[in-house]
């Protein structure tokens, strides 16, 4: 066979693999999905007005230095109260997280001068959130390290895969213009309440919490900057700088991430070995009084020097040594000193040990939902202004209901959002706050359909109805009248209409029949 034969037949083979299969099959199916990926994704971006948004929401302006203000004061109330729901209406508030995106955003196009106005309004709120949670924290008499506060000063490798998944659903939604998911984005990655947990540090001069919380916060904030950056990139958004600053930049960036990954990892690390000694704490307690006895689920403080185990034991037999032989199998096995305290009862064999278990973790879930039941009156009744007498418990139809009193310049809105918010953290009751009287917003239209906000206000005029029991009456331009009218009426209130007239659409109470 001559030279060019073998020519002929090796370039044969390089062309096709096992099978007489093309070998770049493959590439050509990249290739082809590089192509749609411009044409179909990349193409449909409205690349200048994402940025012109992103830009104009970065600046520092007094709005974003009230709000930070306000979402800080909320925040540090709500961890010195322990209160989920209060730490939650913080998070609603905070909006921290526009110049944390617009960093991502500046990053990926090489705009720096946005990304020194990012930093810049960045730098302003935070160190403004931390001083006010400081001065409050200072000030007041709860200085107490809360289970909320407590759940702030340890990050691991969970807390950056938060931040991660949550900024990338959070660039995805102002790319595509889906900015309602920012909510749910501000509530997973919760910006104000590290930085409220670094203000009681200072206050308290707890180095421990303080370091604690930065570190959950710088891990949130470079996450969410990062993730953003790589989104727009996927996305199309071009940075105008040279292949040598690309790739300088692309290794800072690395060098950054491997740099909060390492300490978290240590973190995770350290939450592994507490699961692991944990599991061994309740081998060694069992072990103790035999399969006759039943134990409680032993309480771990693993930041005491020595380490305390506390538990109930309900036994046949008492074990008057067993303290010290947990106490010597367990220093043992997870190498350090521990302090075992054991509470035991005798009964009189397994199955009273069981029933006494039992009532024991019966007792103690009615006593918590007795504490969150107190905990919901007591927040509706802030909300509304009202004693606590005066809020309405259904335990059995878990039902809640209060009349709240008129706030001076609060319009209705306020009230429908304030019973949002405490149905959000109660979504097993069924929450009722009932509003006073109040003028009813006019309907606006955009063409022959209201408009958002026109729909907003209908929803609002509905919600207000139905908590009234009182019918509604509209009036305006036929069309439109009727238009809302059958709005109302697909919310469930009772609507009818007025008299026909030019002009907005007004919608108004009807008169109570002993009016």
């Amino acid at each position: 066979m001559d030279s060019g034969a073998k020519t002929q037949k090796s370039g044969a083979n390089s062309d096709t693999g096992a099978g007489g299969q093309p070998q770049w099959s493959f590439l050509r199916v990249v290739a082809s999905f590089r192509r749609w990926w411009h044409d179909a994704v990349m193409g449909t971006v409205e690349q200048e007005e994402v940025i012109a948004k992103r830009r104009e929401e970065c600046a520092i302006s007094s709005r974003y230095l009230f709000m930070t203000a306000m979402s800080a004061g909320i925040a540090i109330l709500g961890l010195l109260l322990s209160s989920p729901a209060v730490v939650i209406g913080a998070m609603l508030l905070s909006p921290l997280m526009d110049p944390i995106m617009g960093l991502g955003f500046a990053l990926a196009i090489g705009d720096y001068r946005w990304m020194r106005q990012s930093a810049h309004s960045l730098a302003w709120g935070t160190l403004m959130a931390i001083g006010l949670c400081a001065m409050i924290v200072f000030v007041s008499p709860l200085q107490d390290i809360t289970s909320e506060i407590a759940s702030r000063t340890r990050p691991n490798l969970f807390d950056l895969m938060v931040a991660l998944f949550s900024a990338m659903a959070g660039a995805y939604a102002m790319i595509r213009g889906r900015e309602g998911t920012i909510v749910g984005v501000a509530i997973a990655t919760a910006l104000m309440p590290p930085l409220a947990v670094i203000g009681f540090g200072l206050a308290t001069l707890n180095w421990t919490v303080f370091t604690g919380a930065l570190l959950l916060y710088v891990t949130n904030f470079v996450t969410i900057a990062l993730t953003v950056w790589g989104m727009a990139r996927l996305y199309g958004f071009s940075a105008t700088l040279s292949e040598r600053q690309t790739r300088w930049q692309n290794f800072v960036l690395a060098i950054v991430f491997i740099a909060l990954a390492v300490p978290l990892g240590f973190s995770l690390r350290q939450i592994a070995w507490e699961a692991g000694a944990a599991r061994q704490v309740r081998g060694e307690l069992a072990a103790n009084f035999g399969a006759s006895s039943r134990l409680s689920q032993p309480e771990i403080e693993f930041d005491r020097e020595p380490m305390r185990v506390s538990a109930f034991v309900w036994t046949t037999r008492l074990e008057p040594d067993a303290e010290v032989r947990s106490e010597a199998n367990l220093a043992r096995l997870l190498d350090t000193a521990v302090d075992v305290q054991l509470k035991q009862f005798l009964v009189r064999d397994e199955e009273s040990a069981e029933e006494a278990q039992l009532a024991s973790v019966k007792l103690a879930e009615e006593e918590a939902a007795r504490d969150r039941l107190q905990e919901l009156t007591a927040r509706l009744a802030l909300a509304a202004g009202v004693e606590e007498d005066d809020v309405l418990i259904d335990r059995q139809r878990r039902r809640a209901l209060v009349r709240a009193k008129v706030l001076p310049g609060a319009p209705l809105e306020t009230y429908a959002a304030l019973e949002r918010r405490i149905t959000a953290t109660e979504p097993e009751w069924r929450v009722e706050l009932i509003p006073p009287i109040a003028t009813l917003p006019s309907v606006a239209f955009d063409g022959e359909e209201p408009d958002d906000a026109a729909r907003e206000a209908i929803t609002l005029a509905g919600w207000a109805a139905q908590r009234l029991g009182r019918g509604l009456v509209v009036s305006g331009p036929e069309e439109q009248a009727e238009t809302v009218r059958s709005l109302l009426v697909g919310k469930g209130a009772e609507a009818s209409l007025g008299e026909t007239r030019t002009g907005e659409v007004r919608v108004a109470w009807a008169p109570n029949e002993d009016e």
